[in-house]
């Protein structure tokens, strides 16, 4: 059903993209809209490993600096049918994760110093495991071509305003209204392919895994270190991460306006998966 969700939300981001340039440039000025935001993106896209490792402060470490973490992450990439991922530790005291990088041959996990020293073994496993199906489901080139639609959103917005208002378009008021109301629509959708994404990491990790409930215990320790631990990481960084890692800093977004789903929801999602693990196995 996840999938089926994102593939609207995509449809729904692409008509909204062709709607505005229709109505703001015609095809000159959303091809330019969309190129501006695709060169925009795929630097990001390329540079992506570096850029978020840099920001999160982590550094690459190998089997001989953590043989346990290495081959913790060895069977579960092998399991998931993956190559083999580079691993980082970030010097974080709170317990957090993320994967980064283009796809599975060139893919990072990097985990909080943080994390291993808060979570059981089984509960670290199942949040490698839960970035790993990030990695499987190629969650890294979805979320690139929704930013890139969003962002080409926002220029076709721009562009609108400066160079249309003739006769064949819609009047200054109208170009104003759509200028403030697409780029937040498309940002919405944008957090929402983001949150649904969350939750079919959450069920591929937990079947690679092969424990749902060390998942949503995981998450909420995640979730409870994440609101008591302050992490100093940029903005732009944060939606990469399993849980919120700015949640110290703020009180609760807006749903609608939230990157992640509610902890809350996670958690009784892996629990009904659970719960129909034990049917299955007591049938």
């Amino acid at each position: 059903m996840s999938n089926a969700r994102v593939f609207l939300l995509m449809a729904g981001l692409t008509g909204l993209f062709v709607a505005l340039g229709g109505a703001f440039g015609g095809r000159t000025g959303m091809g330019i809209a969309l190129a501006v935001a695709a060169l925009m993106n795929v630097a990001m896209y390329y540079g992506s490993a570096r850029m978020v490792l840099r920001m999160y402060g982590a550094r690459v470490v190998t089997r001989d600096e953590a043989p346990w973490l290495y081959d913790m992450t060895d069977r579960l990439r092998l399991r998931a049918g993956l190559p083999m991922p580079t691993l980082a530790i970030a010097p974080h005291d709170q317990p957090n994760a993320f994967a980064t990088g283009r796809g599975p041959e060139n893919a990072v996990v990097c985990v909080t110093e943080g994390l291993m020293a808060l979570v059981s073994r089984e509960e670290l496993e199942a949040v490698i495991a839960h970035e790993l199906a990030h990695i499987k489901n190629r969650d890294m080139l979805l979320q690139t071509v929704a930013a890139t639609l969003a962002g080409a959103i926002g220029n076709v917005a721009n562009f609108g305003l400066l160079f249309g208002g003739d006769e064949d378009r819609p009047s200054p008021v109208a170009l104003i209204g759509m200028a403030i109301v697409a780029p937040i629509a498309a940002m919405l959708i944008q957090f929402a392919i983001s949150r649904q994404r969350e939750f079919r990491a959450d069920a591929v990790g937990a079947e690679i895994c092969g424990r749902p409930l060390a998942l949503a215990g995981a998450l909420r320790r995640l979730e409870a270190g994440a609101r008591a631990i302050p992490m100093h990481v940029a903005p732009a960084a944060a939606p990469m991460a399993q849980v919120n890692p700015l949640a110290a800093h703020g009180g609760r977004m807006m749903k609608w306006f939230a990157t992640h789903p509610p902890t809350e929801e996670r958690v009784a999602r892996l629990e009904a998966m659970a719960g129909e693990q034990r049917v299955l196995q007591l049938a």
